[in-house]
């Protein structure tokens, strides 16, 4: 097996084990940093000039960031979830625009908002 074949497989499974492991936040917390790694790599893939990879993992991080947006109880979560909701919403039609027109500067705006939710979410665990 390749190193990169075995990478992948100890990838998975590992995710798999988090995933079985994991609450409803915890959950919110992989997901997060599931998108924001498929958009490093997908940057790594669109300056390499590799489109379909960089496709492929593009389309990843929109899954997911679709899922989240899925996830938002807006009538719960009032104005701050029909805010999150919204960011969502423009973090995909971002990473649409920047596959199309192959600018990395869009993923790292994309990565830039992911982390900034990601320190919010991390933060309500914490306190």
């Amino acid at each position: 097996m390749s190193y990169s074949k075995a990478l992948k497989s100890y990838q998975d499974n590992n995710l798999e084990s988090s995933v079985n492991e994991a609450n409803a936040h915890k959950l919110v917390e992989l997901l997060l940093r599931g998108a924001i790694e498929k958009i490093v790599i997908a940057k790594q893939f669109m300056e390499q000039k590799n489109l379909e990879h960089k496709g492929i993992n593009i389309s990843h991080a929109i899954s997911i960031i679709d899922g989240l947006q899925a996830s938002i109880n807006k009538d719960k979560g009032g104005e701050v979830a029909e805010n999150l909701f919204n960011l969502y919403e423009y973090m995909t039609r971002r990473l649409v625009e920047a596959n199309f027109k192959n600018e990395t500067s869009i993923l790292d705006e994309v990565i830039h908002l992911l982390n900034t939710v990601k320190s919010g979410w991390d933060e309500i665990s914490n306190g």
